[in-house]
């Protein structure tokens, strides 16, 4: 068997140059009992970060996770960001959806070990939060249910699925799917130490260009009441994020409810509320996500904006919108960590600024003059082993000069 630095190699081999469009999902303050958070995401969705290949052994797998996980105590971060449900599937014995195909290659082939039971287990002994990442609604990342096992939940209701832009996602607008992907999701907080539960930025689908997400019957059905359609959508969106925080809270009130959305909520020009950006996709009216709302109403624990732009960078400046997520989360009580792109530094692809090693560590010295930083979590695995022109390691030398752990989780604060 490879050694654990063998393994990292020949993961890191691999390095894409951006992340694929399937793929979502320094100094500061606090997490669930203070300290700053130092993460990194692991991604399983197409086997982006892990597994390295389907259909690997379970030895191979186990070896390859405990890897990340040691790179992750070698850069002294304390947190991991794991996805334990890619599409509709599972990392975990689920009695409600199938095995996930990016550990076997086949879709509900056990794959001999309990991939999350395993991540809790081996992340804690290293000192490391477990946050395991879900995506609520993506089914697939094609448009043929027959790819999925008969006996997939989206087999069994077709009346759940809404095919869009390729893909395969389950319907936010109807009361029966909100209430099974919650139910889905849960079964692993009833059954395992997390330390918590962790959503992205797909909720309703990014736009396609030419396509409409086709909810008319559920807009037909349960629309009545609503101004128009997009406030419906979000308030599909509220109603999930507020229930499973309720949930959350009955079943394990130690475990906390994290989300990572797209950076941009609205921009000034749409909103005075919004920030000072030109982003062309706003959560707000594009994945009907009312982010801004979640933290300023508390729903959540911690919000982690994905700010995937460099310092300058003029549609979304990563200082303007910095500035931006500090002033929603004051006085809230809602934790605020920043969502890094490291996989962009070295990029041909990218704006100047990201050939600069020194891009990424200049965002954590920018957010110390924020006290509502509370740290930083780095997209993604891959791209933290690869470092490729060693922007990670600046950031350590800079800024990660003792290993810091989090302290024993607590209660958390009554809402």
């Amino acid at each position: 068997m490879l050694s654990a630095a063998g393994l990292l190699a020949a993961m890191a081999s691999g390095e894409a140059a951006a992340v694929p469009a399937a793929a979502k999902g320094g100094g500061g303050r606090r997490a669930a009992g203070g300290g700053q958070v130092r993460g990194m995401w692991i991604a399983t969705v197409a086997n982006l970060d892990w597994p390295s290949a389907p259909g690997l052994t379970a030895a191979r797998q186990e070896a390859e996770l405990i890897a990340y996980l040691d790179r992750a105590v070698d850069l002294r971060l304390n947190a991991v960001v794991l996805q334990v449900r890619p599409t509709a599937d599972a990392l975990w014995p689920s009695p409600y959806e199938p095995w996930a195909a990016c550990l076997t290659g086949t879709q509900g082939r056990d794959p001999g070990w309990d991939p999350l039971g395993t991540a809790v287990r081996a992340a804690h002994a290293r000192g490391l939060e477990l946050h395991a990442w879900f995506n609520p609604y993506r089914v697939a990342n094609h448009t043929d249910p027959t790819r999925l096992i008969p006996s997939h939940p989206a087999r069994q209701h077709p009346e759940w699925v809404v095919p869009y832009g390729g893909k395969l996602y389950y319907n936010p607008g109807l009361p029966e799917v909100r209430d099974f992907v919650q139910d889905a999701m849960l079964d692993a907080v009833r059954r395992y130490d997390i330390d918590a539960v962790h959503w992205d930025d797909y909720f309703y689908p990014y736009p396609v260009a030419g396509q409409d997400f086709d909810d008319d019957a559920a807009f037909a059905r349960y629309g009545a009441g609503f101004a128009d359609r997009s406030a419906w959508r979000r308030d599909n969106t509220d109603q999930l994020v507020r229930r499973t925080a309720e949930r959350i809270r009955r079943i394990k009130p130690r475990v906390r409810f994290g989300i990572s959305p797209f950076g941009v909520w609205r921009n000034a020009s749409t909103d005075p509320l919004g920030s000072d950006t030109r982003a062309g996709v706003q959560t707000y009216d594009d994945l009907y996500a009312d982010t801004r709302s979640w933290v300023r109403r508390g729903w959540i624990d911690y919000i982690c904006p994905q700010i995937y732009w460099n310092i300058g960078f003029p549609a979304a400046d990563y200082a303007k919108l910095l500035s931006w997520w500090s002033e929603t989360v004051r006085g809230t009580g809602v934790d605020l960590y920043v969502g890094e792109a490291l996989y962009k530094a070295g990029d041909p692809a990218q704006p100047d600024a990201w050939q600069d090693p020194a891009e990424l560590s200049r965002h954590l010295t920018l957010a110390q003059s924020h006290d509502e930083v509370g740290g930083h979590v780095f997209f993604s695995g891959r791209s933290v082993v690869a470092d490729r022109i060693g922007a990670m390691r600046r950031v350590v030398a800079d800024h990660y000069g003792d290993r810091v752990r989090l302290h024993p989780r607590r209660g958390r604060p009554s809402r």
